[in-house]
């Protein structure tokens, strides 16, 4: 499934208050963690991470203390004791054996030792699989039978509008809407390979003018260089924004066209500009560069809840208002 997809599911385990064991399969720097991390957000849920790859059995059990002559588990101080949230037992598959059958216990009973889940708690687990050249060891049929099992596959539209929401560079997403087989794609060979947790450090670094190549890889990080320079070629934005760009044709190199549509998306700063933007792009070129923009436009303006002005201003073009009741459609 996409990562929104996934975001979605766990959204319903929450508000439908099932609290069933979930495991998430996928591969490293696809975004595992930061969507639990959001669902807990979300539902103004605690979250407790544990990495039971460096947890010891008695850790998770806890210490045997001697009362009255009777051996009592005293529990560790992580494990949630009150409240609500999600218990995350994150790279499961990474901790051996023996930790692995520990955890079983918990996933099973909601229980281990003295240790008892309390009652607003969820249990989920993330883990990344063999194909992904990790360091997993099996695991047991009888753990894995205790789980919802869920695997979350890299998806650049869904990379695309969590980026639009958290300050990412036009450049970077330009580039990864001319090249999305490198949103994700594992180079066991190198330290540094582009995924989506790797591009947002990118962004990061990229933002003040650090080499990109330390967290992304040199071959991909020489393309996005390469594609920079586009950008000296790419016609006068603000004047398609302000409404002035009868003249101004649209490009017919692919990767300008991707760096022109982008930043008319990001550089628009009110809904005005948005719509001049849509009316120019839906004049000038066909109908794939048309739908394209149009819903990156559409996902910002109901991010920035202008759904409603917006829909006031495409009434005013039969070719806008068919694009939009068509995405309205798809929300609905």
């Amino acid at each position: 499934m996409t990562p929104e997809a996934l975001s979605q599911f766990l959204h319903k385990l929450v508000e439908h208050r099932l609290l069933l064991s979930t495991m998430i399969w996928g591969p490293p720097g696809v975004g595992k963690s930061s969507i639990v991390a959001q669902a807990a957000q979300a539902h103004n849920l605690e979250i407790v991470d544990l990495r039971l790859s460096q947890l010891a059995p008695t850790d998770l059990r806890g210490l045997p203390v001697a009362d009255n002559g009777i051996s009592r588990w005293y529990p560790p101080e992580f494990l949630p004791h009150e409240g609500r949230g999600i218990l995350f037992l994150d790279e499961l598959n990474l901790a051996p054996p023996a930790m692995q059958g520990m955890a079983q216990q918990l996933i099973l009973d909601r229980r281990v030792g003295g240790y008892v889940v309390p009652d607003g708690w969820f249990i989920w687990a993330a883990g990344n699989r063999k194909e992904d050249r990790a360091a997993v060891f099996d695991m047991p049929a009888p753990l894995a039978n205790r789980f919802i099992h869920l695997t979350v596959e890299p998806h650049f539209e869904s990379f695309k509008a969590y980026a639009l929401k958290n300050d990412i560079h036009e450049h970077v997403l330009a580039f990864l809407s001319f090249r999305p087989a490198l949103l994700h794609k594992l180079d066991p060979q190198q330290p540094a390979w582009p995924s989506p947790r790797s591009w947002m450090i990118a962004n990061t670094l990229y933002q003040v003018g650090l080499d990109i190549a330390t967290v992304v890889g040199l071959g991909v990080a020489s393309e996005f260089a390469s594609f920079t320079q586009l950008y000296q070629q790419i016609p006068d934005v603000m004047a398609i924004l302000r409404g002035d760009g009868e003249t101004i044709d649209f490009p017919k190199e692919p990767s300008t066209r991707y760096a022109l549509t982008i930043a008319l998306t990001m550089r628009a700063t009110n809904i005005q500009e948005s719509y001049c933007a849509f009316q120019w792009i839906a004049t000038k070129a066909g109908t794939e560069w048309v739908q394209l923009f149009a819903t990156d436009l559409f996902r910002q303006a109901q991010a920035r809840n202008e759904l409603g002005r917006l829909a006031t201003l495409v009434q005013r073009d039969k070719r806008l208002q068919h694009m939009f009741a068509d995405y309205m459609s798809m929300l609905g």
